[in-house]
């Protein structure tokens, strides 16, 4: 008997998860068990339901499906994330290839292609879409990691968490009670995101947030 796939999606238009959901539960042996609509709920939501794969959008409030993906491998190496997402720039692309996705759509593909996409990475293949395969091989030869090396590369997990959350208008104890940790914290971890960035206050933080696609306008 073949195993039913267990799919949880990940992407903050409930909208789109509902259109997904609508399709994904006609394909045989498919499950949609969980939706999250930002990045912190789908880490949370695949620690519950341990699902097989993942359908996550990149530009999610709270926490981004970057670093989502990068928390959900560390913690559950097995389950397999696809990317579904509108940013086809080369950068997005390779920091989620480097966080561990094992495919990347974007989001005005076919249906159906991301059904095979699902199929694909459950045999232990990657899956990518025509054109971001396109967007690699130019890459590649265009010496990829000399040119696209995003200025965030340099900070950790958390530095990211925090970067997003300021930047998304949250004060200092708000984001330690979101992150669960001390104002001490959270201003450690502030200060030393600016000084990586250099930058010299929490407007300018913003800015390259937006600029990087951490967060949107």
């Amino acid at each position: 008997m073949t195993k039913t796939i267990k799919i949880m999606l990940a992407d903050d238009h409930g909208i789109t998860r509902d259109g997904l959901k609508a399709l994904l539960v006609k394909e045989p042996g498919m499950q949609v068990v969980a939706e999250a609509g930002n990045g912190r709920e789908a880490v949370r939501l695949a620690s519950r339901y341990e699902p097989d794969v993942v359908v996550m959008d990149i530009n999610m409030p709270e926490l981004n499906g970057i670093e989502a993906t990068r928390q959900i491998k560390a913690a559950m190496p097995r389950v397999k994330v696809i990317a579904l997402s509108m940013f086809s720039e080369r950068r997005y692309v390779t920091r989620m290839l480097k966080v561990g996705v094992s495919g990347y759509l974007l989001k005005h593909s076919a249906f159906e292609e991301l059904a095979l996409a699902i199929r694909a990475v459950m045999r232990g293949e990657g899956y990518l879409s025509q054109k971001i395969a396109h967007i690699l091989m130019e890459g590649y030869a265009d010496n990829m990691d000399g040119n696209d090396e995003s200025c965030l590369s340099s900070l950790t997990s958390r530095e990211m968490e925090v970067l997003q959350l300021l930047a998304e208008g949250l004060g200092t104890k708000d984001v330690a009670d979101r992150m669960c940790v001390s104002v001490k914290t959270v201003s450690t971890h502030r200060s030393r995101v600016m000084e990586k960035l250099k930058a010299d206050s929490i407007a300018a933080l913003t800015k390259i947030a937006i600029r990087e696609g951490l967060v949107s306008l």
